[in-house]
């Protein structure tokens, strides 16, 4: 069957809400430069906001920056990062927190859902799908957190999955990452809460970026999508983008330490 063709985020899409509180606030993105993180950057950058992202495809990254400014947005600091290099994870954060200011939003986004089988799992394999999956968030946390103390206030929206929770297969390392990313959530509420800085989960469902149209949504893909979802519409980058906004939001302000999922009804 042939694959639908899919654009890139529309970055004034008429239907998304405004949210005054996040007009000039700072944002970080890991992953921004495509997929689920490029709309998420592009609504920020909608808003107002004042985006920094970092990814590791250049290309996208540089293309995804000349599309935000030409819908007449603020240009997006980013850099290209491999985000398995914690320092230079860590170094970019500053760099951009030195040109923006203080972030009082992190979107832990960057993943990589390559699929595997438990007998091709290697020592070596299992670090570097840790290494992408799980280990950044927390030192992007880690980063941004004294920042955030500064300002007295800021938002976390770590992207969870629901696929471990709907027992998909073919992954068993990114179910073990992304699995964990509750816990991370959870076990730093309180820790965080203090300081007036709350921290989520996002955990979208089966969205359909251009990688997942390309590599997976075949014939079998579409029925499941039908047998699986309550709603008959696919999930597209741009609805899991609705809802970071909101949990980074002053709307959002006595929400933390829980899980949201946009899954079309799936789970």
């Amino acid at each position: 069957m042939n694959s639908p063709q899919l654009s890139t985020p529309q970055l004034s899409t008429p239907q998304l809400s405004v949210y005054p509180s996040l007009k000039g606030r700072t944002v970080f993105v890991t992953g921004g430069g495509s997929g689920i993180g490029a709309a998420i950057v592009g609504a920020f950058a909608a808003q107002g906001a004042r985006v920094a992202f970092v990814d590791i495809a250049e290309a996208a990254s540089a293309a995804l920056s000349t599309q935000i400014t030409e819908a007449g947005h603020a240009a997006p600091w980013w850099r290209a990062c491999d985000v398995r290099d914690i320092a230079a994870l860590q170094q970019a954060v500053a760099d951009a927190a030195a040109e923006l200011g203080d972030f009082a939003v992190l979107v832990n986004n960057v993943a990589s859902d390559d699929r595997h089988t438990l007998e091709s799992v290697t020592p070596a394999y299992y670090d570097n799908r840790m290494a992408i999956n799980e280990r950044p968030a927390l030192f992007a946390i880690q980063s941004v957190v004294p920042g955030m103390k500064r300002l007295g206030f800021g938002s976390v929206v770590n992207l969870g999955s629901t696929g471990w929770q709907t027992k998909g297969s073919g992954y068993p390392c990114y179910a073990i990452a992304k699995s964990s990313v509750n816990g991370l959530t959870r076990g730093l509420a309180v820790e965080l809460g203090r300081d007036r800085i709350r921290i989520n989960t996002v955990s979208p469902g089966w969205v359909m970026t251009e990688r997942q149209v390309a590599l997976w949504l075949d014939e079998e893909g579409e029925k499941s999508l039908q047998r699986n979802q309550c709603l008959p519409d696919k999930l597209m980058p741009e609805d899991i983008a609705r809802m970071v906004l909101f949990l980074a939001s002053d709307d959002a302000k006595m929400c933390t330490a829980q899980e949201f999922t946009v899954d079309a009804g799936w789970t």
